[in-house]
This record gives structure tokens, sequence and C-alpha cells, in this order.
């Protein structure tokens, strides 16, 4: 594996009608980046596909973990953190399968982290406006609200708190104790921006447009939200009486 800076993780559960094109088009970039697909057993062949890409294309860059079954958003990430600090990563990126996610938006989180100095990039829907193409109106405010909820609960300025996403130094992902991330669905979103804003890093976000998947299923669901936003008074409660790691130098 050639040594590069940059990984993007790319969680998947059923995702054949995307996964080529999605890992083509951030190979695309002027930007190199590695690209780690973490599968949770997708009965649909995405993982198949990924390997295939592996073995022709794509033998140094591509990389795949393959999980028993669907054990939730926040695990996968968790995975692919772990791995891709134990590889010597230092820009670990988040970013879903469906396109919702511009490709073209990771050089921007990339320079804000790298050239602009900040921990933790946010490819944000919300600190601009409402930049989202393509929801129904309804899931449009039911995120827009969530998100002013989490700002109003735990004062976390944070205005797209449920944002996909993401670029992490090395030093943010080295610094939480990942162990004690509880949240497995969209909570897990929260939980890892409210931590980082707690700890003291420094947070940007940068201003994205995010577009509804066109092709495969969503994978949202109320249960989903429901662990979000309840969730929400937990952190309130930790931000009040848990110990949060300090900041070391640069």
């Amino acid at each position: 594996m050639d040594k590069q800076d940059s990984i993007v993780i790319i969680p998947t559960y059923n995702e054949k009608e995307n996964i080529e094109k999605i890992i083509h088009a951030v190979f695309g970039l002027e930007k190199y980046f590695h690209v780690l697909v973490i599968d949770d057993g997708s009965p649909d062949g995405t993982a198949q596909i990924v390997h295939r890409m592996i073995r022709e294309d794509f033998p140094d860059r591509l990389f795949i973990i393959e999980r028993s079954g669907k054990l939730g958003l926040g695990t996968a990430y968790l995975t692919g953190f772990r791995w891709a600090l134990d590889h010597g990563y230092d820009y670990v990126f988040e970013m879903d399968a469906d396109f919702s996610h511009d490709p073209n938006d990771l050089p921007r989180l990339y320079a804000a982290c790298h050239d602009e100095g900040y921990d933790l990039a946010i490819g944000s829907r919300y600190i601009s406006g409402v930049n989202v193409v393509n929801w129904p109106i309804g899931r449009v405010l039911m995120s827009y609200f969530a998100s002013m909820y989490v700002r109003f609960i735990t004062g976390c300025p944070i205005h797209d708190t449920t944002a996909g996403f993401k670029c992490y130094t090395r030093r943010v992902l080295e610094t939480i104790e990942l162990d004690k991330i509880r949240f497995k669905g969209y909570g897990f979103q929260i939980e890892m921006k409210h931590t980082a804003w707690q700890i003291g890093f420094r947070i940007k976000e940068v201003p994205v447009i995010f577009v509804n998947r066109r092709e495969g299923v969503s994978k949202m669901s109320g249960g989903i939200f429901s662990e979000a936003l309840f969730g929400v008074m937990r952190l309130r409660w930790d931000g009040w009486f848990r110990r949060y790691p300090k900041l070391s130098a640069k």
C-alpha cells in the first residue's frame, strides 16, 4: 500500500447501484484518496463488486472490511476509524455511497483541515441556509429542527449536527475515546461532533449541497432519529459530569 495521507470510509448495505460509480468518482479527483468500504453483509453483491474492483483495478488504494450483518452506522465508522489509524492515515473522511455527498467536495473538506488548520471539517447543509435537494419537506424540517434541538439542549454551536460528510484529523480520532461512543445510528454523528467540541477541537462547517439518493433504497428510519433525539439529553448530562480527554498540544 502506497503511503497516502487521506482515506474515505464508505459504509454500505445493498449499494450495488452506486458503489462502483462512487469509487470511480473519488478516484477521479485530482487529490489522491484511498477508499475503505465497510460492508454489512449486503445480500445484493455490493462486496463482490468491491472485491472485483480491488482485484482488477485498484489493489493499492481500495480496501474492504466485510461484517456479518447490519451492525449499525456508528459501529461501521468506528471499525473504519481504528483501521485507518492502524494504517497511518492523517485525514479520515466519512461519506455516503449514494451520491448524497458530492465527491467533488472532498478536497474542500481536506483543505479546511490540511491548509487552514482545523481539526474537524463538516460538510454542512445548514451553515448557509438550507441546502438540500429532492428531500420531502417533512424530512427536511425533521433534520433541520433536530440540529436546532441539539444546539439548544447541549449548547454545541454546530449548525448541522447530524451531518455524515466529514473530515477528521488523526489527532481527533486518537484523542476521542472511541470505546466510549455509545450511539449506533445517526445519534453517532451527533455524539462524535459533540465530543470533539467538548474536548476543544477547532471545527469548521463547510457549506455543501445535499442531494437525495437517485438509486438504491434509503436506510433512514424513525428509530434512527429517535435514538438521536432522545440521546441528546444524555449528551447534555455528559457535558455536566463526564470528564473528557484533555486536548494535547500539537
